[in-house]
């Protein structure tokens, strides 16, 4: 056990002096494999924030029941409470806008107003808008409470207007896309920077590392260093990418309350929680070692 402790502890010193004694090449490769890992950082806080703000919007699809003609405003009225009773649970509100309501707005528009002149008697029927209930699914219960309601009698058409939540959906769902292949993105780059970094360090040590290997070194032992060197340079970029993240959140985190302030909301970007950014710092320094094992064995021929 104090053997192995001993031969790990030497190849970890060797590491850190394989760093230490190239800074720049060091910082450089550090500093690049963070900014790339800052990047879904963000976009995975941005994305989590837009979530609950999409649910938190104040506006509701709602779905809009033209009756006919022949229907009066006591039909209507009562339409309206049949409806509130069957859809209890996903309507918000029903309101009846009458057709002598509807007719004086537009008589009021200047732009509707000449046409309306002509014509002979008021054509608008009663109107019925259903706001629907904050769900997770509401295009979905917006499309079937509408394909119910063409079958309603009295009802001569039927508008929906959840076009904008199918739009917002297929976004959030693209975004979702477009980050794990980001992450992917990431991953290639992490293996491309520490290939190319351990593989120019073995090839600098070749010689010394025939040397060892003559002299009884195992294949481990010599490859032990550099998977210490992948993996440290894996985990101190992944803290640069934390502290970058934290520090980019800063202005995004002003102009994202500026727009919510718009709709009388308040939102907060925050980093990944303390469990997933340990994991995925795990993660990388895993990676990072795979790539300079893979890089060291092929570089070197033992």
């Amino acid at each position: 056990m104090n053997r192995w402790l001993r031969q790990h502890r030497y190849a970890f010193s060797v590491a850190l002096s394989r760093l230490s004694g190239q800074p720049f090449s060091s910082l450089s490769n550090i500093f690049v494999i963070a900014l790339t890992l800052a990047v879904p950082i963000i976009s995975w806080a941005i994305l989590a924030s837009a979530q609950p703000l999409a649910t938190q919007l104040p506006v509701n699809p709602e779905i809009t029941l033209y009756l006919t003609t022949e229907s009066d405003e006591s039909a209507a009225g009562q339409l309206a409470t049949t409806l509130r009773e069957q859809y209890s649970d996903e309507l918000a509100s029903a309101r009846v806008i009458t057709r002598e309501s509807a007719y004086d707005e537009l008589k009021g528009n200047p732009i509707w107003a000449d046409a309306l002149s002509t014509l002979g008697s008021n054509p608008l029927p009663h109107t019925l808008i259903l706001s629907l209930a904050d769900s997770p699914e509401q295009a979905a219960i917006a499309l079937r409470i509408a394909e119910q309601l063409k079958q309603q009698p009295g009802v001569e058409r039927v508008q929906l207007d959840s076009d904008w939540v199918r739009r917002l959906e297929a976004l959030l769902h693209f975004a979702q896309i477009a980050l794990l292949l980001l992450s992917f993105s990431v991953v290639v780059i992490v293996v491309a920077t520490v290939f190319n970094t351990v593989r120019l360090q073995a090839l600098s040590q070749r010689e010394e590392i025939a040397v060892a290997r003559l002299v009884g070194a195992t294949e481990s032992f010599v490859r032990r260093p550099f998977l210490y060197q992948g993996a440290l340079t894996g985990l101190i970029a992944s803290g640069v990418a934390v502290a970058l993240s934290l520090l980019a959140l800063l202005p995004l985190n002003d102009a994202l309350n500026r727009l919510a302030a718009t709709y009388e909301l308040q939102i907060l970007l925050h980093m990944p929680d303390t469990v997933s950014l340990l994991l995925a710092t795990f993660l990388i320094a895993l990676v990072a070692a795979l790539a300079a094992r893979w890089s060291v064995t092929r570089s070197t021929r033992f």
